[in-house]
């Protein structure tokens, strides 16, 4: 199986933009994830840069270099496991060891290379997605704060609460009282 890495794919509406691009420009493929297209077979390179224009008019990129296709990963895997997306083993590894054998480089030349592309910390774009998924469960009101807290591997629903005040500007219970208005997606950042 053939995998393409696309930039900028930040929530579940880019997938289904990209799905469309894909679609319309008949180049057949199994799925498309956050980031990632899953080609069913290798494509040409007429279709390749076609698919690359098609996707740079909707705010998309195609990865080429190493550099960006591994910041891209670490941004991929850390998103998935922000989200609770993984197994049980790998949501209690902390994010330096999941992320070290997710993708076979240490900890520190990982930090270090999205720090430098990103001007960013690897640990400040995992706690952005943490607070965004918590954003997302208390607009849906299904959930308590403590509930949230405990999905998210936070120790604590104050740990959840200092850092969604730090990150948001507001506590949760301000959030979740002032509505879904005051929710922002990622990609309107």
């Amino acid at each position: 199986m053939n995998v393409v890495l696309v930039k900028n794919m930040v929530c579940q509406r880019c997938v289904g933009s990209v799905e469309d691009i894909l679609n319309k420009s008949a180049v057949p493929f199994q799925k498309v994830l956050f980031g990632e297209i899953h080609l069913t077979d290798e494509i040409s390179r007429e279709q390749k840069e076609s698919l690359a224009a098609n996707l740079k008019n909707e705010g998309f990129e195609l990865i080429e270099s190493h550099m960006s296709e591994l910041i891209e990963k670490i941004k991929l895997l850390v998103i998935r496991r922000a989200r609770n997306e993984v197994d049980k083993i790998e949501f209690r590894q902390n994010l330096s060891t999941y992320l070290s054998e997710k993708l076979h480089f240490e900890y520190t030349y990982l930090s270090s290379s999205f720090s430098a592309v990103e001007g960013r910390t690897i640990d400040s774009f995992f706690i952005e997605q943490r607070v965004e998924k918590a954003k997302e469960l208390l607009s849906y009101g299904q959930k308590t704060l403590s509930e949230i807290a405990f999905e998210l591997g936070y120790g604590n629903p104050s740990y959840l609460s200092t850092q969604f005040k730090k990150t948001t500007g507001t506590t949760p219970t301000n959030f979740k009282e002032s509505g879904i208005a005051r929710r922002k997606a990622l990609d309107k950042n």
